[in-house]
């Protein structure tokens, strides 16, 4: 499975770099969901820019990700660019789930923003 992870202080990225996210690397990714959580990532942006065909296993895997972080951070799914990856997210209703933001930029925009919302509720609750 190829992929690149870039790590910030606040948001880890992983770029997914294959054109399928099918049941031959689904289970690959979704153990590296659990590595990366078991490391202390909290908040995760998944790069799907090159990904031009997905199926269930594929979705599964995503949402393994989505239930692992829900509980303290924040998953985001970005570069939705194919019709065919972004039809069946739609389909299958994922999009009504998942935070799923068009770029990059926005999308550390969007982390970084819940992550500050977060500290503040903390912050409130410890008052």
């Amino acid at each position: 499975m190829k992929y690149e992870l870039e790590k910030e202080e606040k948001y880890t990225i992983l770029r997914f770099n294959e054109e399928n996210l099918n049941s031959t690397l689904a289970p690959k990714l979704k153990s590296e969901f659990i590595f990366l959580l078991n490391e202390g990532v909290n908040n995760l942006i998944l790069d799907l820019s090159k990904v031009k065909y997905i199926d269930s296993s594929g979705l599964s895997s995503i949402l393994t990700a989505h239930r692992l972080l829900k509980q303290g951070g924040s998953f985001v799914v970005t570069g939705l660019k194919n019709d065919h990856v972004r039809k069946i997210i739609q389909i299958s209703r994922l999009d009504t789930i998942l935070n799923i933001i068009p770029t990059i930029e926005e999308s550390i925009e969007f982390v970084l923003m819940e992550e500050v919302e977060r500290e503040l509720l903390g912050e409130a609750e410890e008052e």
